[in-house]
């Protein structure tokens, strides 16, 4: 990882921390239940997902705050996402980033009305973006909605409980979690390539780096939860074995879920190629996806 993707994501992850919480402090939700929100919120994480989509504006030229509004939604999809996860009747986890789970900290009831009050707030807030035009705005709204809904994570995650106790194939296992994961790696791609206004041949190169860096990023969570430190994840490493959930490695052990991992992010970078983005911040992404150890 090169310096400057360093200091990058150092600075993104900055920016979009203290941005969360800006745009919910003078929104009138119950004091319990706006806690809660800010609480799962304000965790820390990665921020992977809106860093992908500053650094897709940059690579087509555009300013970055055209995207602000849009990665704030996006985040909070996915911390709602998060919240749900770790409840009894989902994976029932009791840490998530270091911290007790939501419902450990409020309840099992507010905890699913803060993962629902993100989830919608979320539209709201790109429906009123009053940065991009009308067009811009609509054709966001759908493309989050179709990430993020029964076509995409959520029947992703339907499809994961469904799958416990049984044994996927390779194919099968992908195509989970090229919903259940990818398509909220892909809608940050998606997104500023609508932004920006890129051309086709530039949104097919965003779209299929998006598409092979989502199952690169699974897998490396797969990996991750074998091999990784629970003090740097933030959570309890063998989760999945213990919930009997298929992964990549169960599939392919643990060397060649590496392989298959580090294939994809190489037809990731191989799509940058196509419309000459391969020397930018997104092949760096690539790249440190490839060698996170968090």
């Amino acid at each position: 990882m090169t310096v400057r993707l360093d200091a990058y994501m150092q600075e993104k992850k900055a920016w979009i921390d203290r941005q969360l919480p800006l745009f919910l402090q003078d929104r009138t939700i119950p004091g319990k239940l706006k806690e809660s929100m800010l609480y799962s919120l304000t965790a820390g994480g990665k921020r992977i997902r809106p860093i992908l989509l500053f650094a897709a504006l940059d690579t087509l030229g555009k300013e970055e705050d055209l995207g602000l509004s849009t990665a704030v939604a996006l985040e909070m999809i996915h911390t709602y996402s998060l919240i749900h996860d770790d409840l009894p009747a989902m994976d029932n986890d009791d840490l998530r980033r270091g911290k007790p789970t939501n419902h450990k900290m409020f309840g099992e009831a507010t905890a699913i009305l803060a993962g629902d009050g993100l989830l919608t707030v979320a539209f709201q807030i790109v429906a009123s973006d009053p940065i991009l035009d009308g067009e811009v705005r609509s054709r966001l709204v759908a493309l989050l909605a179709g990430a993020a809904g029964p076509e995409g994570m959520v029947g992703g995650q339907e499809d994961d409980l469904e799958a416990e106790e049984k044994t996927l194939t390779l194919g099968q296992l992908m195509s989970v979690h090229g919903r259940k994961t990818g398509r909220l790696v892909r809608f940050p791609l998606e997104a500023a390539a609508v932004i920006a206004g890129a051309t086709e041949q530039q949104t097919h190169s965003l779209t299929g780096y998006a598409d092979h860096l989502g199952l690169a990023f699974q897998i490396g969570d797969d990996i991750l939860d074998i091999t990784g430190n629970e003090d740097e994840l933030g959570k309890p490493v063998g989760s999945d074995l213990d919930n009997h959930k298929n992964t990549y490695v169960s599939l392919l052990k643990l060397e060649g879920a590496k392989r298959k991992m580090a294939d994809h992010v190489d037809h990731a970078v191989g799509f940058l190629r196509e419309s000459g983005f391969e020397n930018g911040l997104l092949a760096q992404i690539a790249e440190f996806v490839l060698n996170r150890t968090f």
